[in-house]
This record gives C-alpha cells, structure tokens and sequence, in this order.
C-alpha cells in the first residue's frame, strides 16, 4: 500500500511537486499520487466494513480474521489477473470507469468457483503518468465491482514508471482472498455422469479475447469512436461494455441448493470448451449444444468483419457464456430460474456423459488440468 521505488505511492503521502526535486525531474509526480488518492478514498471506503482496520494510508491492509473462527476447517483462496489489452480501448477513446470493474470479474469471479467468499482484494496500476482523475474513475470502478460482489478493498498502489509507459498508458492487475469451508470446496470430485451443465450469459466480450478484437478493428480501419449501426452505439462504448459479475448470485445459489451445486467454470481465455473441461473429472465428456444459444451481435459483427466463423473463435471468445455451472439433474430447474431471477439469463446446454469418449475433436483438459472432454456441437441458434 505504500510507494515503492519509482512509483507515486497511492495509499500512502508523498511530497509536494517541485520543479527543484530530483524526482520531479525524473518525471514523478508525487503531488498528483495524493490528489488521486484524495479523489478515491471516499469510494474505496464504501467497501469497507468493520474488519477492515486501520483505513487509508498504511503500509499493509489490516483484515480482522476473527470471524474465520467460526469455520471447522477454513480454506482460504486466492486469485490474482489483470484486464489484458482492453486498457488500450479505454486509453484510446478516455473512458476509464468501467475497467476497474473488469479487474474485480477476472479475479473476485475466479475465486467464487471453489465455492469460496471474498474477503478482501488489493489492486495495482502501472501508468507513465499519474493523472489523477484518471486513477480515481480506475480506482471508483475497483470499488464499485468489489462492493457488488461483498469484496472489501484493502489497498492498492499507482507506480508511475516515466520512460517505460507512455504518459497516456496504464495496466492494472488485482489479487483477491476468499474462504471456503473444507468440505464445501466445489470442484470436479463431486461431478457426476448425468450431471446438467448450464450456462450463465455473459454481458460481452468481457475481458478475454481483445488482441484478436483490436486486430479485427485495426485490420479493417475502423475507429473506436466510429458508430458501430449493428450495435447502437459507437464501437469504442461496445468494446467497453463492463464484465458481468457472477459472485453473489452463485454464492447464494450454492446456499440454496446446497450439494446440488458441484462444479462451476469462470469462462475466460481459452473459451469454453476449454475452461468446461477443467472442472470435469478425468473418463467424462460433455458435448455442448451451440443450437441453444445466439451469440450476441457484438460477437458475430466482429466475426463477420474478420472473416470467420464464429466456430474459428471458440477458443478465444465466450460468445455469450460468462460462467458454466454443472449440477445435479434434479436440481437443474431450480438452478436455472434462481439465476434467472438474479437477472442472469441462464439455460441447459449439456449433460455429463461417461465411458466411451464419441468419435470427434474434443479439448481435453486444460491449463496443466487433466480433466474431462468437451466440444461445441450443432449451429448457433439465429
């Protein structure tokens, strides 16, 4: 939480701006550090309840743990991403609100599939200038994703590296603890053949899959803030439209449900044949039904003026699927209208089979996981 050779602490004090000190020289601007911090402190508060101790400005954030006594065996889990080269779209067109909702769904969103519950996340922005409205709507948007998902933000640094990043660019990354009772760990041990695997729309592209979309968009000379007609608005805005979080909803469909809950998915890179099969157990398969989705226009709009198939980009984007729950087939129903009625669309898109793995190309495993098998089957719904 406090500065750090070559960056303009955030959580911390600095110095006054002076054209006579060395630093400034260097290209650091300490004073802005404080502005931004200034900026933020009342948002970032706004997630933080009674464990949170000793509030903004120290070297280390101070969690009370005392609650963790209650657990029988208590297992903490911890996640740690960034936002990729999303960043350049919101650099391009100055639009920085929404991107520190998109770090809290890469890594608070991760966390959640283990079955455990966020306590507390830092975050971290690496820019080549320190402007300070700029960190604030960073930061803002950090606290707004950790307050939706009961996430308690503890501390962060802004490290301002002059002459290694351009003055207009940044990269942010994040790292999350949660806890989870032992015997509750969701995980491929508890799938079962004839388990239902179930979708959970996404909002967009979400943070996964942005080389390939530049690429698309520079390829074909298209500007971010040109108007995109399929998609109502400019592209720049549809590029930037903020990943869903999941955590709370799933959090309480698992309390809901109870055992019926036995494995979850986080749809990330890699797509989601990929990232299914990793909470698969080994000598099972699912075979996923495209015909019961459309993916949404943002996803077939950049198909299109790439060239492809949207079949060509499974392994990148998650063309309308977010999370992937597999649950007991008679709890599957319930499963699906409790989500529904959290506001996430939510349908059946496969069973769990065993034994004979059927003739065709499955990704096996993934990410050094030797799970189970998955593959896309059938035509996207129109």
């Amino acid at each position: 939480m406090g500065a750090s050779g070559g960056a303009a602490g955030r959580y911390a004090g600095g110095v006054d701006s002076d054209p006579r000190n060395p630093y400034t020289e260097a290209g650091v601007d300490t004073a802005a550090g404080d502005l931004a911090v200034e900026l933020m402190k009342s948002a970032v508060r706004r997630t933080q309840g009674p464990e949170v101790l000793g509030g903004v400005g120290g070297f280390a954030g101070l969690f009370d743990a005392s609650a963790l006594l209650g657990y029988t065996k208590p297992l903490l889990a911890t996640s740690t991403d960034g936002v990729g080269t999303k960043v350049a779209i919101a650099q391009t067109i100055d639009k920085h609100d929404t991107i520190g909702r998109d770090l809290v769904g890469m890594v608070v969103d991760d966390i959640v599939v283990v079955g455990a519950k966020p306590l507390f996340m830092t975050d971290y922005i690496a820019c080549g200038k320190v402007v300070p409205e700029r960190i604030a709507d960073i930061v803002r948007g950090i606290a707004d994703g950790c307050a939706e998902t009961g996430t308690a933000l503890v501390g962060g640094e802004t490290a301002e590296h002059p002459g290694l990043l351009g003055v207009d660019d940044y990269d942010v990354a994040g790292a999350a603890t949660g806890i989870v009772e032992a015997d509750a760990v969701l995980g491929a041990d508890r799938v079962r053949p004839g388990d239902v695997v179930l979708a959970l729309a996404s909002s967009g592209p979400h943070s996964n899959g942005y080389s390939l979309i530049r690429h698309i968009i520079t390829g074909a000379g298209i500007g971010y803030g040109d108007r995109a007609a399929d998609l109502g608005t400019t592209w720049g805005e549809a590029l930037l439209e903020p990943t869903r979080l999941y955590t709370l909803p799933l959090l309480r469909l698992v309390e809901a449900l109870g055992d019926g809950v036995h494995s979850l998915s986080h749809v990330t890179g890699g797509g989601i044949a990929a990232n299914l099969a990793r909470v698969l157990p080994q000598g099972t398969w699912v075979d996923v039904d495209r015909s019961t989705w459309s993916p949404a226009p943002v996803f077939r709009t950049l198909a299109d003026i790439g060239g492809l198939q949207l079949e060509q980009t499974e392994g990148t984007w998650n063309l309308g699927i977010g999370f992937l729950a597999v649950v007991a087939a008679d709890k599957a129903a319930e499963a699906a209208s409790t989500l529904t009625a959290e506001g996430i669309a939510t349908w059946q898109v496969g069973v769990v089979g065993d034994g004979a793995l059927p003739a065709g190309d499955y990704e096996q495993g993934a990410k050094g996981v030797d799970g189970g098998a998955v593959r896309l089957v059938g035509t996207y719904a129109d």
